[in-house]
């Protein structure tokens, strides 16, 4: 535990002006980023009497080790650069509202040639139309199967459409006239792209023009006796205010506004969302969040609006934002959001009529998925914490191991051997800084060796951070692969995406040591890696292995492994850390042997990328075809020189096969094409071709 004073800037060092301010850890990790009107005045706040503080203040500026600041123009500008650092570093005690689902929407891909109705989750792209977010991804495909009787757009993959548009035949949707069938030329471009632009108009609220041509095509088709066309028409009109139920008018005046609630106590809060579209409710959403600062009502909304728009701009932005409590102040925030909308935006609070009643609606809703919340994290937060208590216990470890790294090996028969590395802190897997190696020491299958070098790597990559950041001064040393110490890891070796970052932004490498190191092994595995960190000089990371035969926990220097109980929440956490662990290294090693397989000799062309070993192989059909050409007939393919085609004759002339197959019955010549390996078969086609005796014998 830090004493903030040891840190404490000297007076006269903070600047009196807007700016944003990092606090970091012992290791150099951003652990918290604010942003301030005054510097000056907002980190005199932190630096007070620890007794003075909220018991979370307090908690953040014991564990930071220093704090630095950035100075801006404006508040708008701090409230900017505050969201970058945030979604940037992650910082531990900041406000994250966590979604407890990757939420669907109901998009529209306006800019393809033939427009797309389909479910999209993730980041929003350009040029396509979004309607919601829905809860489920069922409710958008029930409001897409009414609308597709009367706008019958597009639904279908590139893959359906390109196989519709060789066989010339429409798919099924395209028979039963819920498509139409632009694949097959029922409907040119222009008019498909002008139904796709209808449909988005009636979701987007304009309905009732599409409600009144429909019931006057129905009262002419009656008048005219086509009694079969106005009972078509008239299911259309049906289908229309069917979907239209599905989302009830709540505000008269066709507003376009984003409602959001809070619901809090001591320790949480839960936000609702709801998006109101042409005066309907388009879509809903929820997040939930650890107070882990003092922070009032209207600093969560900041943090909600950062949240829901910081990545958003144009018409996602609505019009209006009502809030149960405005920022402080708000015009920083209101300008914020104008920027992001490109035009003016209100941001109040609603005080009587509809948007009052509706608000209320959404805060009831907010309470409620608190409730839901602490329900289920009680339990959630119970058992992990009993698990990590019982692993301490059971290890005599001084206290919880908050951060556990397991590290499993994997090879097939001695080929292609590989390790993982995986993170759980606090109970919770930390995927961000998974990592993954190739066992570059030697050749052959040797586990105990291979987890020996596996820690020796990692943890001298860790001395090596902390030497950089000089926290440590040891002895010049060099990694078992032959690097400098403190060089960058190759992307097979540890590499990994996302993670912490360094002072310049980039991934840091091993930066934070664990409580807890686990090997998937027994005696000699665990005996290894313990050598490893002594010969490093580390001792004060804990070392366990598990079995997998009895599940028996084995601990360096004991003749007999620790046995946990089979109904232990320690055991359970331990059984979890290591089947992830092997599950990442058998994804990794399935994933380079494939890739091994389906290398060929155009592999060893220098310089030749992907796109020109198939359009190679498409112009000659085959490797075989391919290396009886000639330079000149290897010219003819687009995008091959001169010297090019003369590197790839000679590769091809070094791989030929020595000899051709030969049928020993009848003593024919067997004529072989070399198969295309520029595709490569599949990790399963790869695995189904392994004998009987080979398969499942990964480890």
């Amino acid at each position: 535990m830090a004493d903030p004073s040891s840190y404490r800037p000297r007076p006269g060092e903070i600047p009196d002006s807007p700016g944003v301010y990092r606090f970091r850890d012992e290791h150099r990790r951003v652990i918290y980023v604010g942003k301030a009107k005054s510097l000056r005045q907002r980190l005199a706040n932190y630096f007070q009497d620890l007794a003075n503080l909220h018991p979370r203040t307090r908690s953040m500026v014991t564990t930071a080790a220093s704090v630095e600041w950035t100075v801006v123009s404006t508040e708008v500008e701090a409230l900017q650069l505050e969201y970058s650092w945030i979604k940037e570093y992650d910082p531990r005690f900041n406000v994250k509202y966590r979604d407890d689902k990757s939420y669907p929407y109901l998009a529209v891909t306006m800019n393809e040639e033939f427009p797309r109705v389909q479910v999209m989750r993730g980041h929003k792209r350009k040029g396509v139309r979004y309607f919601g977010p829905y809860a489920h991804a069922w409710a958008i495909r029930d409001t897409v199967d009414l609308l597709l009787r009367v706008f019958p757009v597009r639904t279908c993959s590139a893959g359906v459409f390109k196989n519709a548009e060789r066989t010339g035949r429409p798919c099924l949707l395209g028979y039963i006239g819920k498509c139409s069938a632009p694949c097959v030329g029922r409907i040119s471009p222009e008019d498909h792209y002008e139904l796709a632009e209808e449909f988005c108009d009636f979701m987007a609220g304009r309905t009732g023009t599409y409600l009144r041509r429909l019931e006057r095509q129905m009262a002419e088709a009656s008048d005219e006796m086509e009694y079969e066309r106005a009972a078509r028409l008239r299911d259309d009109v049906g289908a229309l205010k069917k979907a239209m139920e599905k989302n009830a008018v709540v505000l008269a005046d066709a507003t376009d506004a984003d409602l959001i609630a809070v619901a809090e106590d001591e320790l949480e809060a839960a936000v609702q969302i709801f998006h109101v579209r042409g005066g309907r409710v388009r879509g809903q959403r929820g997040w939930v969040t650890d107070k882990v600062e003092e922070i009032t009502t209207g600093a969560l909304v900041e943090h909600a609006l950062q949240q829901l728009y910081g990545e958003e701009s144009g018409d996602s932005v609505p019009k209006e934002v009502l809030v149960p409590a405005l920022p402080d102040p708000v015009e920083p925030v209101q300008e914020w959001l104008t920027v992001r909308r490109g035009a003016n935006v209100s941001l109040r609070i609603p005080q009587r009529g509809d948007k009052k009643a509706l608000m209320e609606t959404v805060q009831r809703n907010a309470q409620q998925a608190l409730v839901l919340h602490k329900t289920k994290r009680a339990s959630d937060l119970t058992t992990r914490s009993r698990a990590l208590e019982e692993i301490a216990d059971a290890l005599d470890l001084d206290s919880a191991p908050l951060r556990i790294e397991c590290y499993d090996i994997s090879h097939l028969q001695g080929d292609d051997v590989v390790a993982s590395m995986v993170v759980f802190e606090d109970g919770l897997q930390r995927k961000n800084e998974y990592r993954r190696f190739q066992i570059k020491g030697f050749a052959g299958q040797d586990d105990v060796r291979s987890m020996h070098e596996v820690i020796t790597r990692r943890f001298r990559r860790y001395l090596a951070e902390k030497e950089k950041s000089g926290e440590w001064a040891g002895a010049e040393d060099t990694p078992v692969d032959g690097s400098p110490a403190g060089a960058p890891l190759a992307a097979e070796d540890g590499g990994v995406i996302g993670g912490p970052k360094d002072d310049d932004g980039r991934p840091r490498k091993f930066a934070y040591p664990p409580q807890l190191v686990v090997v998937d092994g027994g005696r000699p595995q665990v005996a290894a890696a313990r050598r490893a960190l002594d010969e490093l000089g580390i001792d004060d990371i804990a070392v366990c292995g598990l079995a997998k035969r009895l599940e028996e926990v084995w601990v360096p220097g004991e003749e007999d492994p620790v046995v946990l109980p089979r109904s232990s929440e320690g055991l359970y956490l331990l059984q979890r850390v290591r089947d992830e662990a092997h599950r990442f290294a058998i994804t990794y090693q399935r994933a380079k042997r494939a890739k091994r397989l389906r290398s060929g000799p155009l592999d060893e062309v220098p310089g030749l990328g992907e796109t020109r070993k198939q359009a190679l192989i498409k112009h000659f059909g085959s490797v075989k075809r391919l290396r009886a050409a000639t330079i000149e007939q290897i010219q003819e393919v687009p995008g091959i020189g001169r010297k090019t085609a003369e590197t790839i004759a000679v590769a091809l002339a070094r791989s030929a096969p020595a000899a051709p197959a030969v049928n020993t019955a009848t003593g024919e010549i067997i004529d072989v094409e070399e198969p295309d390996t520029t595709g490569g078969s599949s990790g399963e086609s790869v695995s189904a071709g392994l004998p009987d005796d080979r398969r499942g014998q990964e480890t």
